[in-house]
This record gives structure tokens, sequence and C-alpha cells, in this order.
């Protein structure tokens, strides 16, 4: 996860296999000098029988339930949507294997022009209607503003959980049992919590020591929302990818080509405050670069060698020409403010509230809930262990 700027393979311990290395948080190594995280994705692979026949007929089965689920209702499936690549896929798959999906949006108003157009051309191709859930803006950006000037990492933190508030509301309004999702452990591999952790009392303790506005338009999901959500409401988080055999660059040929869709510049660009938090953020106060999941995705499948994955990860990411000028105006910071918030210490998640004592102490209930596609296995994994212990 870190930034590793004329830094050689031979100077520090890095997996045999991908191009994680021994800063990267929780991580071990076996005999064979392989990454624990690769040997998850073994598991979840053989799991989930990803790509094979035991995967296909597993997500079958899936399908078939969401259509029994959701005989006689307008909608039988929920879909995120965002503008990239995994999610537009996802809504023309869901078509294709003869679901009726409604496509939900979250908008944190900091959207690129090219991820708005993206959504629109695949919707209205394929008919699909969209819920969107609309932050107000001054309030987006004071939250935005606030996990700033706590100095911790996760910046994008309000988005990421505000998505799958809203996918929940969508659902459950509409009397939905499933949500789709279109991550792939394959090609993004399971991110160590590190610096990238979230939850409803992180935010809105961060919020309230260092917030302005009150928070009124944002969707918070609180412990007692997700509880409910999945244990009452029962609405199941489904991740096809996770089943099926994915190529991300064959789906974005395949959209481009089907859908006049366009290619945002790189992973995780749709979005403007995302931009900022890939590739200004993270590397510069955190010395951090969460490209290493991908690249070492693309590694483990063998479309990078370890060297490649290396070089590309040491060069310095691609960031928009005036993305700091519109950040810095939209949180309302002065150039010495925005400095000197950059060069303070940081702080991580163990320095405010969260929920995750609450998570690993239920871990029995919630690896029922991820076995029952009732919360992400994903989240099992990262949230519900401490920093000491390696899920298998």
């Amino acid at each position: 996860m870190h930034l590793n700027q004329d830094i050689n393979l031979a100077d520090v311990k890095i997996c045999s296999r991908c191009i994680y290395d021994e800063r990267v948080s929780a991580i071990s190594f076996d005999e064979q000098g392989v990454c624990n995280y690769c040997r998850q994705v073994e598991s979840l692979a053989q799991q989930y029988g990803t790509g094979n026949s035991d995967g296909i007929a597993k997500f079958n089965t899936i399908i078939n339930e969401i259509k029994a689920a959701g005989k006689g209702k307008k909608y039988d499936c929920v879909v995120g949507v965002s503008g990239g690549t995994d999610s537009s896929y996802m809504v023309y798959l869901a078509i294709n294997w003869g679901l009726r999906p409604l496509a939900v949006h979250y908008d944190n108003t900091w959207n690129s022009s090219i991820a708005t157009q993206n959504i629109r051309k695949v919707l209205t191709a394929l008919n699909v209607d969209l819920y969107t859930h609309v932050i107000n803006n001054k309030e987006a950006d004071d939250i935005f503003r606030s996990f700033f000037f706590a100095n911790v990492a996760e910046i994008e933190a309000s988005t990421d959980l505000a998505l799958a508030e809203t996918m929940y509301r969508a659902a459950y309004k509409f009397g939905v049992k499933y949500v789709l999702e279109g991550h792939s452990f394959i090609t993004e591999g399971i991110t160590p919590v590190g610096r990238n952790y979230f939850d409803g009392k992180y935010i809105q303790a961060i919020h309230k020591q260092f917030g302005r506005l009150p928070m009124k338009s944002y969707p918070l999901m609180t412990f007692a929302r997700f509880l409910w959500w999945s244990s009452v409401a029962r609405i199941k988080k489904i991740r096809p990818f996770w089943y099926l055999e994915y190529s991300k660059e064959g789906a974005r040929a395949f959209l481009e080509k089907e859908f006049g869709w366009k290619y945002y510049g790189g992973h995780h660009l749709e979005n403007r405050m995302t931009a900022f938090y890939h590739g200004v953020y993270l590397p510069q106060k955190f010395k951090t670069d969460l490209r290493n999941n991908t690249l070492s995705a693309l590694v483990r499948n063998g479309k990078k060698s370890r060297e490649e994955a290396w070089a590309e990860y040491n060069t310095p990411p691609t960031v928009e020409v005036e993305l700091v000028e519109y950040v810095k105006k939209r949180l309302e910071l002065s150039d010495a403010e925005y400095l000197r918030i950059m060069n303070q210490p940081p702080k991580s998640w163990h320095d405010y509230p969260t929920y995750k004592k609450r998570f690993e102490l239920l871990r029995p209930l919630f690896a029922v809930l991820a076995k029952a596609n009732l919360v992400p296995m994903s989240f099992f994994l990262k949230y519900c262990f401490s920093a000491k212990e390696n899920p298998k």
C-alpha cells in the first residue's frame, strides 16, 4: 500500500507472487514467500468456484432465486452505478441474464462529466430506470472537509458507505431482496484495512468534531441500520464476479463499442474526489498508493510481470491539472490552510470512535450472515478480525 519511489524489488521483502511488500497492513509470508493476501484470493476462488463450472452452477442458482423472489414486482434486483467499468457492465449483464434491475446512484456532487454521461448512455440504451440520492453539495463538501481536518486517510469513506445505504434504501422501497455489486477479488483483490476503513460511527464522530453544517441529507448507515438491513430486511449482497470469469479490459472494450461509453483515464478516476484521494491525498500525505491492489491482481493473473507492475507502481499517478485547485475551492481552503493540513502528522481510524471492536466481538454472527450473502464476505474478512489476525 505504500508509495515506493526509488525502492528496488531487492530492498524490501515482497511477495513472490504479487507486489505487496512487508509494509502492507497485517501482511505475512509463507515458506514459498507468498503473501497471505494471495493465499486469500486462492481460498476465495476455491470457495466460490470462480470462473469454473462450480461457480457458474452456484451463480445460476442465485439467478433463479432472484427471479423467484422478484416475481410480480417491477424490479428483481438493484445495481449500484458510478459510470465506471464494473458497474456499467454489471447493468448490461443483469439484463442479459433476464433480470429486471433498478440502477441506483449516490451522487456526492463530485462526479466527472464523463461518468455522468456513461451512466446516461448505458441506462438509456438498456431502458433501465435510475434511482438517485443526491446529497446537498455544501453538506457533502463539509463532510469531506471534516475528514481532511481530521488528518485521516479515509477522506472518501462517506461516499462508500452512503452508496451502500442508498442501495439498501432503494431495494427496501421497491421490495427488492437482492443487490448486485461489480466487485471482483480476482481483478481488485481484497484491500487490507490499513488506511481504508469506514463505518457510520467513524463518519459521525469525525463530522461532529470538525464539521460546520448539520448532517441532514447524508444517508448515514448506523450499526443498527446495518443489522436491520442484513438481519431483518434480509437484503442479500451478491457479487457475480466472485463466481464468474471476468475481464475488466474486455468489459471496457464492449462498453465502448456497444454504448459509446468512455474511459475516464484510470481506476477510480470517474469521480473528482476519488481522483484526489487516489492521486494526491494518499500518495502525498500518507505515502500510500492503492494502485498496488490492481497491479498485484494483474501480476497474479499473468497480465503483468512483477517488474512491470513495480515500475508502474513507482511512477507518479495521473492527476488532472486543475484538480487540487478545484478541491481547495470546494472545501473552502486557502493555499496556506491546505499546505498546513497536508504537512500535519497523519492520524488513523484508531484515533477516532468506530464500530470496529463491535464487529470483531460479533464475528460469529457476521460469519453466518456472510455465508448467506447477507453481508459482503469482504466486510467479514476485513472488519471482523483484529489487525493481528489473518483470516483464511
